[in-house]
């Protein structure tokens, strides 16, 4: 376990050479850049906003592009492309990227011009629609809905809101209208309109418009000039034109389809240019220099200060930060260990003066959720699922296989706890035999069984428990001495030590409580004499050290007795690994449920075929809840009552001037 050492790093080079060492310090990913510096009358900072800006506005263009080229034209991908993480290429690719930069670039344009173009010929062809819709019901009407009349007579053509036929209209009208001559065509009909041409002498014009305005005559919205049924023709030809474009601009989109990666490192290539202009614009220059400052990992700095000596000139400045400074913290940890950084990431990371707890905490992770889940069968599944997805695919993200390693691991404690228990799949060994064979053959546990003895299981979460907090004031006495605090590692842990652990021997010599724990041995009555005097001595100590900053005799005495009050804190801590045995009990008794259920068809085919289903059904729930419950729960012993006695985090993680890509890893030739 380790928090990596980091120093301050200083950089100071010819300003013309500021986009290659940002470049090679941004691929290295060794950097993180801060601004300390002042701004004076030789160094400043240029306002790159508009650079910025620009690379935004290309990255989202290039987005886009490949957002049209998928719609058009999908990507085969695998079930597991998730998995396969970003495709490595060489530094040399993505330097000779750059030369066709810009006709990738006009491609991205083209794409999004096309798009725009497909989506202005679907609004154009919806509005034609509609106006077909519209001309529907003018089908029979043979001359333009614009028709006046002629010298002698007016026209009305348009809407009744009402179902007529001709002669109830012509009826109708003559009441409004009578002794006037009309001509009247119902066009078509319908529950909600009734389409009429109407013909009368112009003199009799007004009267029949007032008429028809009493029956709630209405024209046309957008009437034709034309007559309806060759209006329609001349929408349904500018349809066809629409979707020709539309299918020569789907095609040309296609015809893209071998350029896809280029438009995938486009993306890559503006983000990290983006990525770059953004430092540029917090370096401090002068007209010919400037000056670059952050924090390099020890181990990493002497071999980048050599490489930026030799390769650009420039002088680099290392120096070990001060007690005051911010410095972001970097974990460095084994295989075994450095997949459970992420769980400690989630809490937080080591604040000034702390250990890095994740070699401990992977021990205890490891073995808390093999314990919680604790069936052989569901551990071997974890450890062949994420063991295959692990070989196969090699080139994953690094948090996707830290969290998959983690698993692997969970899922070999997993097994080994199922078979001390004896449980595969629940007593499905037992159940299968004596359904189907008539002759039970039960895995036997290599310890105890929990469903049988609960007490027993019990007893062991609560000692695991007891250790697993022992060990939290272990890491608090070691940062202590560390600190070379050593009284204070004698008030805030030896103290406990003597109090909590001499009351744990104590009741282990006394009868009563050996009885309804159930043991099977009692320590001798003068250990539990001793054990009782240590642990006085403890509760003595923390009275009088607990409130040692008080200058106050009374206050300090009465933070002291505060202090001692807080034993029953230890004793909720170590009753919350009961969760040990609800967990492990409910793993089993689910999956002993689930197997009687599937015998219940009996031992013909009929009988196999429904265990087979219920099997795999129920099995595969269970798997999924309880590998859920004993994640949550490991989290929660590990934040709660494992860091509550020592660790308090707070500490800011190490973010390098990096390569921030979605689909490329750039390798650096060696």
């Amino acid at each position: 376990m380790a928090v990596l050492q980091m120093q301050r790093i200083s950089i100071y080079a010819l300003r013309k050479n500021r986009k290659p060492i940002l470049e090679w310090i941004q691929r290295c990913g060794a950097v993180e850049i801060n601004d300390v510096l002042e701004e004076d009358s030789v160094f400043r900072r240029i306002d790159m906003t508009a650079q910025k800006t620009q690379f935004e506005k290309n990255i989202a263009a290039s987005k886009q592009a490949l957002d049209v080229l998928h719609q058009y034209m999908p990507e085969k991908k695998s079930l597991f492309a998730s998995l396969e993480g970003r495709k490595e290429i060489p530094a040399v690719q993505y330097d000779a990227f750059r030369e066709k930069s810009d006709s990738v670039l006009h491609v991205v344009h083209r794409l999004n011009e096309l798009s725009k173009d497909i989506a202005d010929s679907q609004g154009t062809i919806q509005k034609l629609q509609t106006q077909i819709e519209a001309l529907n019901p003018w089908m029979n009407l043979d001359v333009s809905m614009r028709i006046q009349g002629t010298k002698c007579t007016a026209s009305f053509v348009g809407t009744l809101p009402t179902a007529y036929t001709e002669p109830v209209l012509e009826e109708n009208l003559a009441l409004l209208v009578p002794k006037v001559p009309l001509h009247v065509d119902v066009i078509s009909t319908s529950q909600e309109q009734t389409c009429i041409f109407l013909l009368c002498n112009r003199r009799d014009a007004p009267a029949v418009e007032e008429a028809l305005r009493t029956l709630g005559f209405a024209k046309p919205a957008s009437p034709s000039k034309t007559p309806p049924a060759e209006r329609m023709q001349t929408l349904q030809g500018r349809i066809e034109e629409q979707q020709k474009t539309m299918q020569e601009a789907e095609e040309e989109i296609k015809s893209y389809a071998p350029q896809r990666d280029d438009l995938k490192f486009m993306v890559d290539y503006l983000t990290m240019r983006q990525e770059k202009y953004e430092v540029i614009g917090r370096l401090m220059q002068s007209r010919r220099t400037f000056v670059l400052t952050g924090y390099i990992p020890q181990r990493d700095a002497g071999k980048l200060a050599q490489e930026l000596e030799q390769r650009f000139g420039s002088a680099v400045e290392l120096e070990n930060p001060s007690e005051d400074e911010d410095v972001p913290v970097l974990l460095k940890n084994n295989k075994f260990t450095e997949p459970v950084e992420g769980v400690l990431e989630s809490f937080s990371l080591p604040g000034k003066g702390e250990v890095d707890p994740t070699s401990v905490m992977a021990v205890f992770y490891y073995f808390l959720f093999g314990m919680m889940l604790s069936d052989a069968a569901y551990g071997l599944l974890m450890v062949i699922g994420c063991g295959l997805v692990l070989l196969k695919f090699k080139n994953m993200e690094d948090g996707l296989r830290k969290t998959l390693r983690m698993f692997f691991f969970c899922g070999i404690s997993t097994t080994v706890w199922g078979f001390l228990f004896g449980s595969f799949f629940g007593d499905a060994l037992a159940v299968v035999s004596r359904t189907f064979f008539g002759n039970e053959v039960a895995l036997q546990p290599l310890w105890f069984e929990p469903l049988k003895e609960p007490m027993r299981m019990l007893m062991f979460a609560l000692l695991v428990g007891v250790i697993h907090l022992f060990t939290g004031l272990a890491m608090q006495l070691y940062q202590l001495c560390r600190q070379k605090k050593y009284k204070d590692a004698l008030y805030d842990v030896i103290f406990w030590y003597m109090l909590v652990g001499g009351a744990v021997v104590f009741m282990l010599s006394n009868q009563m409580f050996v009885d309804i724990a159930q043991l099977s041995f009692i320590l001798p009555a003068q250990v539990g004499t001793v054990a009782a005097i240590v642990a006085g001595i403890g509760a003595v100590g923390i009275i009088f050290t607990s409130g040692r900053e008080s200058r106050n005799p009374i206050k300090r005495l009465l933070k002291g007795l505060y202090g001692l009050y807080n034993v029953t804190g230890y004793l909720s801590d170590v009753l919350s690994y009961s969760r040990l045995l609800a967990l492990g009990l409910a793993t089993s008794v689910i999956a002993t449920v689930i197997n009687q259920m599937g015998s219940m068809g009996g031992g013909g085919v009929g009988g196999a075929i429904m265990f087979i289903l219920v099997f795999l059904v129920g099995h595969t729930i269970n798997l999924g809840i309880n590998l859920l419950g004993a994640y949550v729960h490991t989290n929660r012993l590990q934040f709660v009552e494992f860091f509550g006695k020592f660790y308090e985090g707070g500490g800011r993680k190490f973010a390098p001037f990096g390569v921030h890509t979605k689909y490329y890893k750039i390798r650096e030739e060696k």
